[in-house]
């Protein structure tokens, strides 16, 4: 039977969280986490093909999408929480998790403290700490300040794409830059601070999970050498190394779905 549906549940601080299911409800589930200024629409032009293998749970983190906008900075244990609280609510028990950006942080996170609840873990253009503090804390004053998300939006897409998916009229990231407009500056302030107090360099090496680490050669965010880092933390990981910026499942889509499937759909 295949499901795709979208609903909310409503965590313990009672925020909601969006979510949404697509694909065969007999496959394994794949648990997909979204970067800071995205959506679960983030993995849209990978959902076909990923749901040849799995059944998709996509969700919008809270700040984000359909999901609620708290006030307030906040913190990598309530994004975590927000994770466990969905898997939870939906009695999923153990899932595949596959984390891009911020993502790859909230599943490195579930991978130290609920690793009971993952089977294989994907950790896609991330970095167990990305400092010094005071970057962060100068980037959230400054877009608070802001009159609106324009220049932020700008900044993240050129942090994302190669130049010349930049031209004027690709709609994939025509796409990203409504969504990006749309999303509500304390939102990002908040998932920044969260990333501003994340030091997971000494906790990860408690994550016993099959882990694949993937990083971009040109990722500016998240660089190669933050995923070979990772990846040399996380006993066991394996590495892969794309030709890509930073949203690596959009620019390098064939290789990205070839490693993570590849990866996913391995025998023990």
């Amino acid at each position: 039977m295949t499901s795709q549906t979208r609903t909310a549940i409503t965590t313990g601080d009672g925020v909601r969280i969006a979510y949404r299911f697509d694909g065969d409800e007999s496959k394994p589930v794949l648990l997909l986490s979204n970067s800071i200024g995205t959506d679960l629409h983030m993995w849209d032009g990978q959902v076909s093909a990923l749901t040849e293998h799995f059944r998709l749970l996509r969700y919008d983190a809270r700040g984000h999408g359909a999901s609620g906008v708290p006030s307030g900075p906040y913190s990598l244990d309530r994004l975590g929480r927000d994770v466990v609280e969905l898997l939870d609510a939906l009695d999923l028990p153990r899932v595949h998790v596959l984390g891009l950006s911020m993502g790859g942080i909230v599943a490195q996170w579930l991978g130290i403290h609920v690793p009971e609840r993952v089977d294989r873990l994907v950790l896609s253009n991330t970095a167990a700490h990305l400092g010094p503090a005071d970057q962060w804390d100068r980037s959230i004053a400054e877009l608070l300040a802001a009159p609106d998300m324009q220049a932020t939006a700008e900044m993240f897409l050129h942090n994302w794409f190669p130049a010349r998916m930049l031209q004027d009229g690709n709609e994939v990231v025509e796409g990203f830059r409504r969504t990006l407009l749309a999303t509500q500056r304390e939102s990002v302030a908040g998932n920044w601070a969260a990333v501003r107090d994340a030091d997971l360099r000494r906790t990860a090496t408690l994550i016993p999970n099959p882990t694949l680490v993937i990083a971009g050669e040109y990722d500016t965010v998240t660089s190669a050498d933050h995923g070979k880092k990772l990846a040399a933390i996380v006993p066991g990981a394996r590495f892969t190394l794309l030709p890509t910026v930073h949203l690596a499942n959009i620019e390098g889509q064939t290789e990205f779905l070839d490693a993570v499937v590849g990866f996913l759909t391995e025998r023990s």
